[in-house]
């Protein structure tokens, strides 16, 4: 997918240094290279942001799995102690 984008980009370029001013040549790179290809870029990494997020998932819930739970009679215990 990067060699596309490289391509595009590259096309585009080419074509807006052609164009008759400063600005139509700016307005040509951002409009018909930076914005779609931005855009098809983001859609087109969907699936490895998601599994990402899925494998952030499954860490954090083994992490919270290997956690204890806290004993609340030990934590009342050491808080009436604390008091007296």
């Amino acid at each position: 997918m990067n060699i596309i984008a490289t391509g595009w980009i590259y096309v585009i370029l080419m074509m807006s240094i052609t164009e008759e001013t400063v600005v139509a040549g700016i307005a040509t790179f951002l409009l018909y290279g930076v914005f779609p290809l931005s855009i098809i870029l983001y859609v087109m990494r969907s699936p490895q942001r998601r599994q990402k997020r899925k494998e952030a998932e499954k860490i954090l819930r083994e992490q919270n799995a290997a956690k204890p739970e806290p004993d609340s009679t030990l934590d009342n215990i050491a808080s009436v102690k604390q008091d007296s």
